[in-house]
């Protein structure tokens, strides 16, 4: 009698563990066309097995064979594995929070709550470090793909010998699918011309359906079904991309399910709230609105969810908190009238995204239940891949792309013009950062602060209701983000592939916490013992209960500044007992010199170990580094048809330098309008167009101001060479390398020709420094998503007239040698001081980081528009 054919081993692995206490399984007839294996999981994929029947001259003499289906151990739970964006451990109710979450309650009651789940500080670190088991660096994102540098713990590329869960289950079997948010996919590899291994379905996960990027207008997001950019708002008004991938998600999980109902789903959902820009609906915003959460102002709410935090025991009765940051923030109290009505519209906005989100995850859930598979089904709901944003600043905006052009303190009386469409298309915005602090309870500081609790203690939610029976239990274990794939794949009775493609995989780094699950362990403790953290020179090591961190130098609005060339050792270094502390609240540095000296040589060798270095505190600086994108090393640009969707990172960047576009068109009879050329949208961009017939070249400064440049008469029918020349008088971004920002966002001047002829000339006191509207695209004859002047046309605007040839020149800012030993010398010149000083070049920093704010608010009293504000700002600095 011949055995059961098992691909990828010989006979003996059937009684092999994949996982404790699961061994292979096979069902069915061996070779017949229903039998089923579950797989070793070593080597993935598996081996072809050999052919198992037998070959006659004839097929009727003949013995068909079919290979098993590859499936999952029978016991192998569906997984949900959800992941909010910028989301502190004080804003759901479930945590004492005053934001209704009830679908995130639901899920505390019928399993388990977790308060000590740690982050990486910043979104798509998190998020490579949740999928590959992996810390953020060893995956190759120390920081945001936007600023991504050459060294492999910061290149935004995921290695293939880190294969992701999605890739895992897949290959044993599982239906694997991505909704939502994928910041994980480089900047630099975002268009149509790929590769295409780095995007999700390139991952392991089947079905994408989501946004490419850190964030994304959810009115009109740029959204893409696998590789493909689909618009289904169109004509669709109030379509929003929460509801949107919430339908997506149950259409996809419904199909699945009726067409192989015993096959297990994976599911990554990542919504997109409640990063900026927060975008409920009317309705949502309305219900919150009618609540007055928020009436008496950020100190008041801190209290509230403290108290609620300790009445529902998810934090020690004797927790306390740090005192509020009154030189950093401006108590309620002492805010005006006009801030504390903006302030309480930004929040209510906030708050009925974070609701809205949570209605919609319910949904899906309640799809899992409809279906009959909710019983084994493992739901890991993670509250943020960081803490709450701060990076409106301390007034809030109603643009975020601002804040990534220097511009964060736009006065309240400015930004109450937006005050009634806050939140909807019209605006990009982001709240108070007195809110963030608040969300934040019961710890301090915020997303980007790596050393503080406030920016990397979450927590977290699981239910399965087949294995986990200890319902609303407490489980206070540390358990880091990189714990998350080994505990589904013991959930899953599946093991961590050794070899991936023929690749010999990395070991996971994570710890799984599947054994909190069991009733019985619900107080032993934590099995990951050690962990550090690290971004952008912010750093902490935390080792069984202690947490050694850096003091906090740089709030995550001051992204200009210069950065500190030795994170390493210029600190002022920090140490709690986490064990009695549970808020990182009393520094007893002092007391143990020693316990300071031994974690951090712990710390330095972790960071060895996992790609830290070489450690960088730069924030702005690397959003405008050189990468290998399609535009590397060229500089000039020629297009001959329509296109659209080219993301920002792979197109044709302006900022910063001299340029020539140049558009080759035919007129029709009748006359023409509509766009050549634009990059970026409503919020920041450029657009080269034809209105009522005449050529038009605008700037739109993140929707503060907009300058146009405008031939007098539209064009006559024929042929037209249209040029828009931009000379740049400025260095260039090669002085960011210096830690220097004198060359980025200088002034300019713009001449705009007709058939050679000049039509108008402007010059520009300031330039944009650093992005345009990132979720938006480079597009040439139409326009997609927002358009750059609502009150010049609407998208798509078609262009009407022929495009023969548009093409771009870049000239861009070349460093001499004496410019390159000016910055040597000044930077020399900035890190001197004594070497036993430890303090002293932090003291430096902080003490321009005091210069600034007297700078700004000298402007202020002026009453400047935005761009000459930032223009007497630099000048105040020099």
């Amino acid at each position: 009698m011949k055995k059961p054919f098992i691909p990828g081993c010989a006979l003996i692995c059937c009684f092999i563990a994949i996982a404790p206490a699961t061994a292979q399984q096979v069902t069915g007839t061996p070779g017949s066309p229903g039998a089923t294996t579950s797989i070793d999981g070593k080597q993935l994929p598996p081996p072809d097995p050999r052919f198992g029947g037998e070959i006659k001259d004839g097929a009727l003499q003949s013995k068909p064979w079919w290979a098993p289906r590859v499936v999952p151990p029978k016991s192998a739970p569906n997984v949900l594995l959800i992941i909010t964006d910028d989301a502190g451990f004080g804003v759901p109710s479930t945590f004492g929070g005053v934001i209704p979450t009830p679908t995130m309650d639901r899920i505390a009651n019928e399993g388990l709550r977790y308060n000590r789940v740690f982050s990486t500080a910043l979104c798509s670190p998190t998020r490579a470090a949740l999928i590959t088991g992996r810390n953020h660096h060893s995956a190759g994102f120390g920081v945001i793909s936007e600023q991504s540098t050459g060294f492999p713990g910061y290149n935004s590329i995921i290695d293939r010998d880190k294969a992701t869960i999605g890739r895992i289950l897949l290959e044993n079997g599982y239906s694997t699918s991505w909704f939502g948010k994928n910041h994980n996919t480089p900047a630099f590899a975002a268009s149509q011309v790929g590769p295409f291994d780095q995007w999700p379905t390139g991952m392991g996960f089947e079905y994408f359906y989501g946004f490419v990027g850190g964030d994304a207008n959810q009115w009109q997001p740029n959204l893409f079904r696998n590789t493909t950019q689909i618009y289904p708002f169109q004509g669709k008004p109030g379509w929003n991309l929460i509801t949107g991938m919430a339908d997506e998600a149950i259409d996809w999980m419904t199909r699945i399910h009726q067409t192989d109902p015993s096959k297990p789903i994976f599911i990554k959902y990542a919504p997109g709230a409640t990063h900026a820009p927060h975008h409920p609906t009317k309705e949502w915003v309305d219900k919150i609105s009618s609540m007055h959460l928020f009436d008496d102002g950020y100190n008041k709410l801190r209290e509230r969810i403290l108290e609620n935090q300790k009445r529902l025991g998810v934090i020690p009765k004797d927790t306390k908190m740090a005192p509020w940051p009154d030189d950093l923030l401006k108590p309620w109290d002492q805010l005006t009238a006009d801030e504390k009505k903006l302030f309480i519209r930004q929040v209510e906005v906030f708050a009925a995204y974070a609701a809205y989100n949570d209605h919609e995850i319910g949904r899906v859930i309640e799809a899992f239940q409809d279906l009959g598979k909710l019983d084994n089904t493992l739901v890991i709901y993670i509250n943020g891949d960081n803490g709450t944003s701060a990076e409106g600043g301390p007034l809030g905006t109603p643009n975020e792309v601002a804040f990534f052009n220097g511009l964060n303190k736009l006065p309240a009386e400015v930004q109450l013009k937006f005050y009634d469409v806050w939140g909807t298309e019209q605006t990009y915005n982001h709240m108070s950062a007195g809110w963030s602090w608040a969300f934040d309870t019961p710890f301090d500081w915020f997303k980007q602060n790596a050393s503080r609790l406030g920016g990397i203690n979450q927590n977290m939610v699981v239910s399965w209701p087949a294995r986990i029976k200890d319902k609303g239990g407490l489980r206070e274990q540390f358990v880091h983000v990189i714990d998350v794939v080994p505990t589904i794949l013991e959930a899953a009775g599946i093991r961590a592939p050794e070899i991936v493609d023929g690749i010999k995989q990395k070991p996971i780094e994570g710890t799984s916490f599947a054994y909190t699950f069991d009733t019985n362990n619900a107080k032993v403790t934590s099995r990951h013992k050690i962990q550090y953290f690290e971004m952008m020179g912010q750093w902490a090591l935390y080792n069984d209960g202690w947490m050694l961190s850096t003091k906090v130098n740089r709030a995550p609005w001051e992204a200009f500044g210069p950065a500190n060339p030795d994170p390493l050792n210029n600190q002022v270094l920090q140490l709690y007992n986490l064990n009695a502390d549970f808020s990182q609240t009393d520094d007893i540095a002092v007391k143990n010199p020693d316990k300071i000296k031994e974690m951090k040589a712990q710390f330095i060798a972790e960071a060895k170990k996992y790609q830290v270095f070489p450690m960088d505190a730069s924030v702005a600086a690397r959003i405008v580094a050189p990468r290998p994108n399609i535009t590397a090393g060229r500089s000039e640009y020629v297009y001959t048809r329509p296109m659209v969707g080219l993301p920002q990172g792979d197109s044709p960047l302006l900022l910063n330098t001299s340029y020539t576009v140049t558009a080759d068109i035919e007129v029709p009879q009748g006359g023409a309008d509509g766009m050549i050329l634009t990059s970026g949208g409503r919020f920041a961009g450029y657009g080269f167009y034809l209105l009522q017939g005449k050529p038009v070249w605008l700037w739109n400064m993140v929707d503060l101001e907009r300058i146009k440049w405008e031939g007098p008469d539209a064009l006559a029918p024929g042929k037209h060479i249209l040029e828009f020349e931009f000379k740049y008088d400025g260095l260039g971004p090669g002085t960011l390398a210096f830690n220097n920002f004198s060359g980025v966002g200088r002034p300019g001047t713009g001449t705009l020709k007709v058939d050679g002829k000049v039509v108008d000339t402007k010059t520009m006191p300031k330039t944009l420094p650093m992005i345009l509207q990132w979720d938006e695209s480079f597009d040439i004859g139409s326009d997609t998503l927002t358009g750059v002047n609502d009150a010049d046309y609407k998208p798509p605007f078609p262009l009407t007239a022929k495009l023969n040839k548009l093409t771009i020149k870049v000239d861009r800012p070349q460093l001499s040698a004496a410019d390159i030993a000016k910055f040597q010398a000044a930077m020399k010149a900035a890190a001197d001081g004594p070497v036993s000083d430890e303090l002293s070049l932090v003291q430096r920093l902080e003490a321009r980081f005091d210069k600034r704010e007297d700078c700004r608010k000298q402007a202020d009293a002026q009453k400047l528009g935005p761009i000459e504000r930032i223009g007497f700002v630099r000048k105040c600095l020099q």
